[in-house]
C-alpha cells in the first residue's frame, strides 16, 4: 500500500475543508439540553470531591495533633482530672 500526498486524478470525493473545522455533522435539540444536565453533574461532582478533599483534610489533621499531644506528656497529665480547667468551688473550706 502506497500513501499520496495528491489523490488520484479521477477522484472527486475529496472536500477541501480546513483541520479545524468541526465536523459536518447535524446538530440534535436532544444535545444542547445533555450539555446543560452534564455540566450541573460535574460541577456538583468537583464540589463533592473537594468536600471530601477537605474532611479527609480535617480528620487527618486531628489524629496528627492528638498523637502529638498524647507523646508529649507530662507526669503530672497521669493524675485524674489534669486537664480539667473548670474552677473547683468546693472543699475548699470556706
Amino acid at each position: 500500500m502506497m500513501f499520496r500526498s495528491k489523490p488520484p486524478a479521477g477522484d472527486t470525493n475529496t472536500e477541501d475543508l480546513p483541520v479545524t473545522d468541526p465536523l459536518p455533522f447535524p446538530r440534535l435539540k436532544q444535545e444542547e439540553g445533555d450539555y446543560e444536565e452534564s455540566a450541573i453533574i460535574k460541577t456538583v461532582g468537583w464540589i463533592s470531591a473537594g468536600l471530601g478533599a477537605v474532611a479527609i483534610g480535617l480528620f487527618i489533621g486531628r489524629e496528627l495533633r492528638q498523637r502529638y499531644k498524647f507523646n508529649r506528656r507530662t507526669p503530672y497529665d497521669f493524675y485524674a482530672h489534669s486537664g480539667d480547667e473548670q474552677d473547683v468551688d468546693f472543699g475548699l473550706g470556706i
